[in-house]
């Protein structure tokens, strides 16, 4: 588990693009028969990718997270970005397709991860934060998230949005958790932008075709900063940031969230007068 340490705006303002990456991009979460994990300090959060291939892969323990077990203070959410693929939690096996998210209890002390083709694997984006009560470990596939559809093909920003854990769906004691899938032929996502205060999050881009990238705009509005993105990379937005990408192509992403609260409107928005 590599941990990555908060960084204030000014620090943020004197980075050169190797330190931008060496603080917010986790470009190495998917390794297929592995499982990797990235500790942020940003509201004590911790980002996995986990790729079974020969037989299953448990959630082991970390000495960073100083507990009995993974989840024995802590929530988690994990959506699967690949093929078909089963969790099992303390003896209850859970199936999940691509775009199917699997939130699990606090006290959840047995978990695995197992994929159904080890040539088409599921590929688990994991997402934890701490809690302080446990909620019933649940399954949502896309169709349960009630997905709906915002921006034009005008603005290049037509894209269906899945809320999976949030106040409406999956209960969490903080986690937040979603997806949002681009129309063919558009590329941005979050524009004009914003910056929620009281929350943290992480974005893992995917889908994108090989040979493209999506450059993700961070910083603060009249600060901004850029990240060239690859499949399947991650990137870590404090709360006092914006978080906006453009692809060369279209592209998906998982957003995740942990901090004060868990309203999904609480955001800070933001005018293309206050970026520019």
């Amino acid at each position: 588990m590599q941990q990555r340490y908060e960084s204030s705006p000014r620090e943020v303002m004197r980075m050169n693009t190797a330190e931008l990456r060496e603080n917010f991009l986790m470009p190495s979460l998917f390794e297929e028969g592995k499982a990797h994990f990235v500790y942020s300090h940003y509201d004590r959060m911790v980002s996995g990718g986990i790729i079974p291939t020969q037989g299953s892969i448990a959630l082991g323990n970390f000495d960073e997270l100083r507990s009995d077990y993974f989840l024995h203070r802590r929530e988690m959410g994990v959506l699967n970005t690949g093929g078909l693929g089963t969790i099992t939690v303390d003896g209850q096996a859970y199936e999940l397709s691509k775009l199917s998210c699997l939130y699990l209890s606090k006290g959840s002390k047995e978990v695995s991860f197992s994929s159904s083709d080890a040539a088409d694997p599921a590929k688990f984006f994991v997402f934890s934060a701490p809690a302080h009560t446990a909620y019933p470990t649940t399954l949502y596939t896309k169709e349960d998230a009630l997905p709906f559809t915002l921006g034009s093909k005008e603005t290049s920003n037509l894209r269906t949005i899945y809320k999976y854990i949030h106040n409406d769906g999956i209960k969490s004691c903080q986690v937040v958790m979603g997806l949002t899938v681009l129309a063919d032929g558009c590329v941005w996502n979050t524009m004009p932008s914003h910056t929620h205060d009281r929350r943290s999050e992480v974005y893992l881009y995917f889908d994108i075709p090989q040979d493209q990238g999506v450059m993700h705009f961070m910083g603060q509005p009249k600060e901004t900063r850029h990240l060239w993105v690859r499949d399947r990379q991650a990137i870590i937005s404090p709360p006092w940031s914006i978080h906006s990408g453009s692809g060369t192509s279209s592209y998906s992403f998982v957003w995740a969230m942990a901090g004060e609260n868990q309203d999904f409107g609480d955001m800070d928005q933001l005018t293309m007068d206050d970026i520019l």
